[in-house]
């Protein structure tokens, strides 16, 4: 079965389960990251005390663990939820936000690999090369421009995140001009998306929550979820960019699109767009 169709399963099980999805977020994009899960088909869940997480995590089919804030009690909330979702076999998203841009971040990058097990990790390909190797250009919480993906060393990337993920025992997720997605056998290239939707605040935060519920709801194939929850963003993307240049919107116009096409978001309209290289 191709990953086209794997596509039908996985959109039909998000719809049977409707999985619960709990989010600790950057503060900045929390309001977005909910509403993408609600989107997407799943229901959010944002509690971050470190006295709860723990229980709020046990009625849930899964986590998403997002870096952006590490700051005063989060490092142990972040621990502590995937620690109890580990413990309850729920996948667990980790997005590395800044991954290599300052040595406080990094170490609680650290901490936080060396005791959870992440289902997927989804980061720019800054903060991947950071999360693998140290490699990293990044000086912020952007890819750097010499560490983008382009036609020219897109399969050399592809390669790399077979690897990463064969180090890390995860599915390497790479966002960016071109998605790559893979695990230590099988990598895919996704050629959807639109260069403004990296004008807006939060649409990496946004697909790491989407994953999450495309995750949750399909334990068992976190592969074929993530690429299939990343060609449906990006395809979503595409679609919010045609709407807004027809409505003479701006970037205000493509965040609510992108949520408003995610929402409307099924295996038909996939199928129409999808944009999927198995390489």
């Amino acid at each position: 079965m191709n990953i086209l169709e794997e596509a039908k399963e996985i959109f039909d099980n998000i719809q049977r389960i409707a999985p619960v999805v709990h989010n600790i977020s950057n503060y900045i994009t929390a309001t977005d990251c909910a509403n993408m899960t609600l989107a997407c088909g799943g229901s959010p869940t944002m509690a971050d005390d470190p006295e709860e997480v723990a229980d709020i995590s046990a009625g849930c089919n899964g986590c998403v663990i997002n870096m952006g804030n590490t700051g005063g009690f989060l490092e142990e909330s972040m621990l502590r939820m995937g620690r109890k979702n580990n413990e309850l076999e729920h996948p667990v998203i980790f997005d590395p936000v800044g991954a290599g841009a300052a040595h406080r971040r990094n170490a609680v990058l650290e901490n936080l690999m060396d005791h959870i097990r992440f289902t997927v990790i989804r980061g720019n390909i800054s903060e991947i090369k950071y999360v693998g190797d140290k490699s990293s250009h990044a000086k912020g919480v952007d890819a750097a421009n010499e560490d983008l993906a382009n036609e020219d060393n897109i399969y050399e990337i592809a390669e790399y995140a077979k690897k990463i993920s064969a180090i890390t025992c995860s599915v390497i997720a790479i966002s960016g001009p071109i998605d790559v997605v893979a695990n230590a056998d099988t990598a895919y290239l996704i050629r959807n998306g639109h260069p403004m939707m990296s004008r807006i605040t939060g649409t990496g935060c946004m697909l790491s929550s989407a994953i999450g519920v495309f995750v949750a709801a399909n334990p068992y194939k976190a592969l074929e979820a993530t690429v299939t929850a990343m060609a449906a963003y990006g395809y979503a993307g595409e679609l919010a960019y045609e709407k807004t240049v027809r409505t003479e919107g701006g970037t205000g116009s493509l965040r609510t699109f992108l949520i408003d096409y995610m929402s409307n978001m099924n295996y038909e309209t996939f199928l129409k767009g999808a944009k999927i290289e198995l390489v």
